[in-house]
């Protein structure tokens, strides 16, 4: 596919370690770029950005963009795609266009909670040891809206762990939100075009590679700015159900060992799944349900999605 390219003055100047890697579908990516902008002066060219804009089509955000690009002091390459590539094929051609021997993927809603956070990435880097780094995610910058309350419960409990809890289980805590791959690793072991959607391809990806590499675990965390309503995240989870079972099917060893998983077949045997699972969706989208409820009735939900897939 054709792509549209906008570099800064500085692309191409220097040869840089590290390359920040940052897909964005009908987001806006500037506040993040301004906030790693800023980090330029202590960079000294090893560090460069590339951002790719998977099919928005959107011609004043494509502008307002390139206009940020234009003045950044890093080395910025902006792609913009006609149509959309999706998710792993995506992030394999961001790869592809970047020139540094270490990536690090990071997401256009996340935002970095410390003010060295590329400066802190580049030290990772320098060790040929880390292979593959996850830096974690928070939410301490994120909008406190009561429309996203249930996946801010839900990701305080299940993904913003710090950097130990991660390591119990390294590559199920693994996400293209803030994640530094060497590039030989990548080259060996590129994101499986076979996902489409949303999920999984990021968990299935670190299931293959940690059978070759170690994957560390840090504290270099970034917010998750992009919350879901209760309702857009039941439709992600109707979503990755089809993800679910490739990855199951792919590595059964290792999803055997995961709730969900777990849950999923117990579930599987249940009769008339397709009357009770809307009853679950109902309850976790009703604002008048205890939290705790509304979260264990949208985790059961899920399972019951992925019961008839497994």
């Amino acid at each position: 596919m054709s792509a549209q390219l906008v570099d800064s003055p500085a692309w191409g100047r220097t040869r840089p370690t590290l390359s920040v890697l940052i897909p964005f579908l009908r987001d806006d990516p500037r506040d993040l770029l301004a906030m790693l902008d800023r980090e330029a002066p202590a960079l000294a060219g090893a560090v460069e950005i590339v951002v790719l804009d998977d099919g928005t089509d959107d011609a004043a955000l494509t502008a307002a963009i390139t206009g940020v690009v234009h003045q950044a002091a890093l080395p910025v390459r902006l792609i913009t795609l006609a149509r959309n590539e999706g998710r792993s094929i995506g992030r394999n051609r961001l790869a592809t266009a970047a020139n540094g021997d270490v990536l690090l993927f990071l997401d256009s809603d996340m935002r970095p909670d410390t003010p060295d956070f590329l400066a802190r990435w580049l030290a990772v880097a320098s060790d040929p040891a880390n292979a593959v780094a996850f830096g974690g995610f928070s939410l301490k910058q994120a909008p406190d809206h009561p429309r996203f309350a249930l996946h801010r419960a839900m990701a305080a409990k299940g993904e913003c762990l710090d950097h130990v809890e991660r390591s119990r289980a390294p590559e199920k805590y693994v996400y293209t939100s803030n994640l530094l791959v060497r590039r030989e690793v990548f080259d060996a072991e590129a994101f499986d075009p076979a996902f489409t959607g949303w999920g999984w391809e990021d968990v299935e990806w670190a299931m293959r590679v940690s059978r070759r590499y170690p994957v560390v675990h840090i504290d270099n965390p970034a917010t998750h700015m992009g919350l879901d309503t209760a309702a857009d995240l039941a439709r992600k989870y109707e979503q990755s159900a089809p993800n679910f079972a490739r990855v199951s099917a792919l590595h059964p060893d290792i999803v055997a060992a995961y709730p969900s998983h777990r849950v999923a077949r117990l579930l599987k045997p249940v009769p008339a799944r397709g009357l009770w699972r809307p009853w679950l969706k109902q309850a976790a989208l009703s604002d008048a349900l205890p939290m705790r409820l509304r979260a264990f009735s949208l985790r059961l939900y899920r399972a019951a999605l992925y019961a008839g897939v497994v």
